[in-house]
């Protein structure tokens, strides 16, 4: 009787330690509420002299009554000591940038009235003073060289009589007519003798004012582009203009077949560097950078770089060269091509994700956002003739530190021979030769990319809480992907879900031959296209245990009939549907959904209009009416990507709860 007692005791006392140690595991392991609650860090701006960094971080607030990211400025030594923030308050302070003399910052906040406004503070003391007050919000905005003046751009007010009619419930609306056009103004620092400062708008014509515009080295002149309306299917129709501020005349610059962007002055004033795309334009993008004189004439067509899509950062001091940056493969790239000699060569060589990457005034340092799968995104800088990247930000270093799943690049042969590469994230204290439950997940796009950033971030797939649950997860560049150039990016024109089907499938397959993946306990999941991938793969094999398709192109004729981007499913397929029926029913998922039998959860934010919730709804019914289990989640006042913390873990949730019912431990016991 003594043994049995104490053998009970032993019982109760070992459930005791497992409970402990379980419990301890799962304090620090983690979760959907952990990843939301990660700072995320931006917008890093040296300053003139290269001595100070201005940077934001952002982080959630969820209160009874709150779900938003209120984001933050600080500011630091480009040495990396005496970060501190500098703005303060319920609402978002963003997108600092120096004065030239670097004793001001001017950015935006949405402080008053939730509409995005221009604030000025002087660095060495003071409050923050509104430049601006306006209605419907400071979109980008840009010192002159002087610093005595900010040119911005604001979107049109509602008139009087329309203001009114929304209050009497008299608001009816005519698509595609009296669209609200971006305009740009300018507006003194300095106040006038009566303490006003009186904004200017220099733009009247009848288009739409993009984000890219730039200050002429005199300060006479602000070269921008523009497109025929703020309508995102318009994007193809992008020009460049100059207007000269003195008298608000604008000049077309370059006006061709071709979209232009990105306008930038050299420092002498005499060229102007735009990133100019193929003729036609196309979804897919391609670009080169042009170089104009600005006086007017024919351009210089400088070198192709690798992608095909480079980002400008700017002119070096001495005008010989531009700085642009676009991602390779699963890392960022930042390049510079001599303009004399045409030439590109590397500034970094390792395959680190950069973003957010900056040029100061002088051209002398760069800001930019750096990161990898284990380590978070922080702010750092380097001097542009040597890079050495020096850390700014520390906005996680509260944060426990906890076991990650180790994330390493694959590749593998596709169907036809082509090389495919992806991401492999293995469990936590995975060992080799164990077998585990596995999901494939796909990117956006499809010119997206999967590149090797930090897996406990934001977002709807918490990669490091499904591998702290023991899961592999694979994530694929297909063909159609940026980062490898414009034939693999043009690779699947006419062809969703065939040759990009197999390159996923052969990633799979890859996977499974490296004993690791369990063939048996095999998930998908992807958000646009890849919610597209998500919705065709289970219509096309019976491989997958679940599925989980977010904001899923499901219809093709449909989605093109409905989506704010008309023009880009008929880009890809050569046509319209009333042209080629065929090929619309030939690759879209509703019409191969007869005899679907992976259970699917489908995810969706109603209020998106890139992908409208029509399209999850469709699939949704296909599947219910043939009796697979399928959930559909309705994700209330989120657009094409959730942006509230709460939405976000909600969508989190969902996908870790529906692959641990089909894919989890629960599972493999049946």
């Amino acid at each position: 009787m003594k043994n049995l007692i104490a053998i009970k005791n032993l019982i109760v006392l070992v459930l005791f330690i497992l409970s402990f140690a379980f419990a301890s595991n799962a304090q620090n392991a983690w979760t959907p509420e952990m990843q939301v609650k990660m700072k995320a860090v931006g917008a890093p701006q040296v300053s003139p002299d290269g001595k100070r960094v201005a940077y934001t971080i952002s982080e959630a607030v969820m209160t009874a009554d709150k779900s938003e990211f209120v984001t933050q400025i600080y500011l630091a030594n480009t040495d990396g000591t005496s970060a501190f923030q500098i703005t303060y308050g319920e609402k978002s302070s963003t997108n600092p940038k120096w004065s030239p003399d670097g004793n001001w910052l001017a950015f935006t906040s949405n402080r008053k009235d939730n509409k995005n406004n221009l604030y000025l503070l002087r660095l060495n003391g003071g409050e923050a003073e509104p430049l601006t007050d306006v209605k419907t919000g400071v979109s980008n905005f840009d010192w002159s060289p002087d610093g005595h003046s900010i040119a911005y751009t604001i979107t049109d007010k509602k008139t009087e009589d329309e203001e009114k009619n929304d209050k009497s419930k008299n608001d009816f609306r005519w698509v595609d007519e009296n669209q609200k056009m971006s305009r740009l103004y300018v507006v003194s620092v300095m106040k006038d003798t009566n303490g006003n400062r009186e904004p200017r708008q220099l733009t009247t014509e009848n288009y739409n004012v993009g984000g890219d515009f730039d200050w002429s080295p005199d300060g006479r002149s602000i070269v921008f582009s523009h497109s025929r309306s703020p309508v995102a299917n318009d994007w193809t129709t992008s020009d460049v203009s100059i207007v000269e501020v003195s008298s608000g005349k604008v000049t077309p610059f370059v006006k061709t077949a071709a979209a232009e962007n990105s306008p930038r002055f050299s420092p002498d004033g005499k060229s102007i560097a735009v990133t100019v795309s193929d003729i036609p334009a196309r979804w897919a993008t391609n670009n080169l950078i042009h170089i104009f004189p600005a006086s007017g004439g024919a351009p210089k067509v400088l070198a192709t770089s690798f992608d095909g899509q480079p980002s400008v950062a700017g002119w070096s001091p001495d005008g010989k060269r531009i700085y642009f940056t676009e991602a390779k493969g699963t890392g960022t790239r930042i390049y510079t091509v001599d303009v004399a000699a045409n030439k590109i060569i590397n500034v970094n060589e390792t395959d680190e994700v950069l973003t957010a990457v900056s040029l100061n005034r002088t051209g002398m340092m760069l800001g930019f956002i750096k990161q990898n799968p284990e380590t978070p995104p922080e702010a750092y800088v380097s001097k542009v003739d040597k890079f050495a990247p020096v850390q700014i930000s520390r906005a996680n270093s509260d944060v426990p530190k906890m076991p990650i799943g180790k994330t390493e690049v694959i590749r593998w042969k596709s169907k036809d021979g082509k090389e495919i590469e992806g991401l492999l994230t293995y469990p936590v204290r995975y060992h080799a030769g164990q077998k585990v439950p596995f999901i494939l997940n796909i990117h956006g796009g499809p010119t997206g990319v999967f590149q090797q950033t930090f897996i406990g971030g934001r977002g709807v797939y918490p990669i490091a809480t499904f591998a702290a649950r023991g899961y592999a997860i694979l994530r694929p560049n297909p063909r159609g992907s940026s980062g490898y150039g414009k034939d693999f990016r043009y690779a699947n024109e006419k062809d969703w879900g065939g040759a990009d089907y197999q390159d996923l499938m052969s990633g799979v397959d890859k996977v499974i031959e490296m004993g690791v993946a369990d063939p048996n306990r095999l998930g998908v999941m992807g958000w646009s296209y890849g919610g597209f991938m998500t919705s065709w793969i289970v219509t096309q094999t019976g491989r997958f245990k679940a599925a989980s398709a977010g904001a899923p192109v499901t219809n093709l004729m449909s989605f093109n009939g409905t989506a704010d981007i008309p023009s880009f499913v008929p880009d890809y397929f050569g046509g319209q549907a009333w042209e080629n029926i065929e090929i619309y029913q030939k690759h879209s998922p509703m019409f191969n959904v007869k005899g679907v039998t992976t259970p699917t959860l489908i995810q969706h934010g109603d209020a998106d209009v890139r992908v409208p919730i029509s399209q999850g709804y469709e699939f949704y019914n296909a599947l219910k009416a043939q009796g697979v289990p399928v959930r559909m989640i309705v994700l209330p006042r989120q657009p094409h990507g959730p942006n509230e913390p709460k939405m976000q873990i909600a969508a989190m949730q969902a996908n870790l709860d529906w692959f641990e019912k089909y894919l989890g431990m629960s599972s493999a016991r049946k």
